[in-house]
C-alpha cells in the first residue's frame, strides 16, 4: 500500500503538477487580456491562439514538418560525427589537443554569422539548412561523449591492460559503457539545440514556398501583423522542443536503468 501511494504521490508530482500549472498560467494571460482588453496584434490571448492553430493547422502543419525533418537530419548527422570525433580525441593526448581547440571555436562562433555562407556555399537549401543546425548541435556531443570515454573506473582500466586488452577492446567493453550516461545527456542537449539550430537557420535563409518551414511562417505573420498564427508556430516550436527533450530522456531511461544509478528505479526527492 504504501509502495503505490509513492507511485502516486511521484506521478503527481512528475506529471499532474506541471500540467496543472501550465494551465493555471494560461487562465491566468486569458483573463488578464481580456479584463485590460490588449488587442490581439499586441497580445492574443491562448483561446485565439488555438483557434488560430486549428484554423491554420494545414499551414502551420506541413511548417512543422520541414522543420523536424531538418532537425531530425541534423540531430543524426551531429551525434554521427560527434560520436566518431569523441573516439577520436580520446586516443591521444596529442589528438585531443590538436582537435579540441577547434571543436570549441565551432560552439563558440555564432551561426548567425556563418549561416549566410553556407547558404551561399551549398547549393541546396535543405542541405545547407541541416549543416547549419548540426553545427549547433554537434558540441554537446563531443563534449559529453569525450568526457564519459574518458571518465573510466583506474582500477578498471588496469584490469584490462593486465590482461593484455588491445586499444579496440578497452574502447568496446570499457570506455563505451562508461560513457553512455555521459552520451545520453548530451543527446537530450543536442536534440533541443538541433531544432534551435533548424529556426535559426530558416530565419536566416528566410526560405518560402511549400518547403518553408515554421520560421518563415513567423517572419511572415510578423510582417502582416498576424500575431495569433505567430503564437500559434512558437507553440509549435516549443511543443517540439519538449517532445524531442522527453523521447531522449525515455531512450536514456530504458537504456540506463537497468544497470546506472542515474536511471535506477531508487527513492526520489
Amino acid at each position: 500500500m504504501e509502495i503505490s501511494l509513492k507511485n502516486i504521490s511521484q506521478v503527481i508530482q512528475k506529471n499532474i503538477l506541471p500540467v496543472a500549472l501550465g494551465f493555471s498560467v494560461l487562465i491566468g494571460w486569458e483573463v488578464l487580456v481580456e479584463y485590460f482588453e490588449v488587442p490581439p496584434y499586441l497580445l492574443p490571448g491562448p483561446v485565439l491562439m488555438f483557434k488560430t492553430l486549428w484554423s491554420d493547422r494545414l499551414l502551420l502543419g506541413s511548417a512543422l514538418w520541414v522543420t523536424l525533418k531538418i532537425t531530425f537530419f541534423s540531430f543524426c548527422l551531429a551525434t554521427l560525427i560527434g560520436v566518431l570525433l569523441s573516439f577520436l580525441l580520446v586516443q591521444s593526448k596529442q589528438i585531443e589537443r590538436a582537435l579540441l581547440p577547434y571543436a570549441v571555436l565551432l560552439q563558440v562562433t555564432p551561426i548567425v554569422a556563418v549561416a549566410p555562407l553556407i547558404i551561399i556555399w551549398v547549393k541546396d537549401t535543405t542541405l545547407s539548412l541541416v549543416i547549419c543546425a548540426s553545427l549547433v548541435a554537434l558540441f554537446p556531443i563531443i563534449s559529453n561523449t569525450t568526457l564519459g570515454l574518458k571518465s573510466i573506473d583506474p582500477d578498471l582500466m588496469n584490469y584490462f591492460k593486465l590482461n593484455k586488452a588491445k586499444r579496440l577492446q578497452i574502447l568496446f567493453r570499457l570506455r563505451i559503457p562508461s560513457a553512455l550516461p555521459y552520451f545520453f545527456g548530451g543527446l537530450r542537449i543536442s536534440s533541443g539545440l538541433a531544432l534551435i539550430g533548424a529556426v535559426v537557420a530558416e530565419f536566416v535563409a528566410g526560405t518560402g514556398g511549400t518547403g518553408s518551414g515554421l520560421a518563415y511562417q513567423i517572419l511572415q505573420a510578423g510582417f502582416q501583423l498576424n500575431i495569433p498564427r505567430m503564437f500559434a508556430a512558437l507553440l509549435l516550436i516549443s511543443l517540439s522542443g519538449i517532445f524531442l527533450y522527453s523521447t531522449m530522456a525515455w531512450i536514456s531511461k530504458t537504456a540506463l536503468k537497468d544497470w546506472h544509478s542515474s536511471e535506477s528505479s531508487g527513492d526520489e526527492s
